[in-house]
């Protein structure tokens, strides 16, 4: 995250002829907001002073309104480098708050910045590193995504089969102007799907760069006639699309996660923290698979992470610890998708590790072996909660996690999703038209 300050962004503002601002702020469901504003508004809008409906960051638009204001983040500024440079468009991150000026309860941006405090006053910092898979899909006339791919490419493929590389080096290319630290991108397995990974980053910087990665990435994928979508499993027949979080905790500029001395190379801290995140995983996972097809990803399958316990080489357990020891130590959780609030995940993970440090908690290993004769013993004492309603009644028992969100969130939060889940359970489906309609 730059150092900038409020003065710094009104000279880059003059310097770079920019016009218009776009104020953005984090919705409850992870959905990026923005209000336009001009550059004389500026000044007032860094001050705090620009007034809004709070309906807009709990989603939905009910009798009840009161008012909130958006506070500019002067470290986030950015100049969109699609946008034309004589009269240039930037944005600014934004924290929610109340008339009093304390954080709005449903800023998730302000949940985290609480949860980073918490850990840094106890001498920890939380560096995280993304891999990021979606899918780009063809368009209608109208612009509407179609579930057709652009191509029939498949892991690490290249042109001309993969018919993605040129956008891919475009929201590359784009995100590297922006500021990003890019690692690698490549074709993913399913037919016009793909990764982009991005580099360690602190806990608060790396959840500001994820929702603006999908924004980018669709603003990118639309340029080129292309819809990417973030849907955790848009098509039956082809893998899902995951959110892998690499975790390292530091203090004191050391890797607290490492000790070559112990067994596989990781601290007693380090189980601690793995041991934490596992035991509040079914709860996490209302946050980190929040929709109802999340859990088509998290089906069971060997080779999808729905297992709560942590391993080193199965791609089944929700948490690896990846080949690399020492300052390189790093936690890898596979579970998440990108469909979830990035600030309510890394929130939670966060405060979900530093539980299991504080509590001295004792992780769960799974067997680094092929499962294949045990798979369905490990499922059925393992497997993360199989559906939405599952996931959602393990977060309404997580006294942990209920407090992270603090109970106003939580309460709307909690009402919002059962609210899809039963839309989603009263509504007729095709596969149940397939299978039933004739025989009964």
């Amino acid at each position: 995250m730059r150092l900038y300050t409020a003065e710094d962004v009104l000279e880059k503002v003059k310097e770079n002829n920019v016009k218009f601002i776009r104020l953005q702020f984090t919705s409850m469901l992870g959905t990026l907001k923005n209000l336009a504003i001009t550059v004389e508004d500026l000044p007032r809008a860094l001050n705090g002073q620009v007034r809004f409906d709070s309906s807009v960051v709990l989603d939905r638009v009910g009798s009840y309104e009161s008012d909130i204001y958006l506070l500019p983040d002067p470290g986030t500024f950015m100049i969109f480098p699609w946008r034309p440079r004589e009269g240039a468009v930037a944005r600014l991150l934004c924290d929610v708050l109340q008339p009093d000026g304390t954080p709005f309860f449903a800023c998730s941006r302000s949940i985290l910045k609480k949860c980073r405090q918490k850990a840094m006053a106890g001498g920890y910092q939380l560096q995280v590193g993304a891999e990021v898979e979606f899918y780009l899909f063809h368009q209608d006339e109208q612009g509407r995504p179609l579930t057709s791919t652009h191509d029939r490419a498949g892991y690490c493929d290249l042109t001309p089969v993969d018919r993605g590389e040129n956008a891919r080096r475009d929201m590359v290319l784009t995100l590297q102007e922006m500021g990003f630290d890019v690692a690698t991108s490549h074709h993913e397995i399913g037919p016009g799907q793909h990764e982009i990974i991005l580099k360690d980053d602190d806990v608060l910087a790396m959840a500001d760069n994820l929702i603006t990665f999908k924004f980018v990435v669709r603003t990118i994928a639309g340029r080129h006639g292309l819809h990417a979508s973030f849907m955790p499993r848009p098509l039956n027949y082809a893998n899902g699309s995951g959110l892998h979080l690499f975790l390292s905790l530091w203090r004191d500029g050391d890797n607290v996660l490492a000790d070559p001395g112990r067994m596989r190379g990781l601290s007693p801290l380090a189980e601690q923290f793995i041991a934490g995140i596992l035991h509040h995983a079914p709860a996490l996972t209302a946050l980190a698979n929040p929709l109802v097809n999340s859990y088509k990803r998290l089906r069971s399958s060997p080779m999808v992470p729905c297992l709560t316990g942590c391993a080193e080489q199965l791609r089944a357990a929700m948490l690896r610890v990846p080949a690399g020891r020492g300052a390189d130590t790093r936690l890898l959780l596979r579970s998440p998708d990108p469909a979830g609030n990035p600030y309510l995940v890394l929130a939670a993970v966060l405060g979900c590790g530093l539980d299991g440090v504080e509590n001295g908690l004792v992780p769960c290993w799974l067997p680094d072996e092929e499962p294949a004769d045990r798979w369905e013993q490990l499922y059925r004492e393992y497997c993360l909660p199989v559906d939405l309603a599952g996931a959602l009644q393990a977060l309404e028992g997580d006294r942990l996690l209920l407090d992270l969100l603090g109970a106003r969130l939580a309460e709307h939060y909690l009402q919002y999703k059962r609210e899809e889940w039963q839309r989603y359970q009263s509504t007729v489906h095709e596969w149940e038209i397939n299978e039933y309609l004739v025989n009964y």
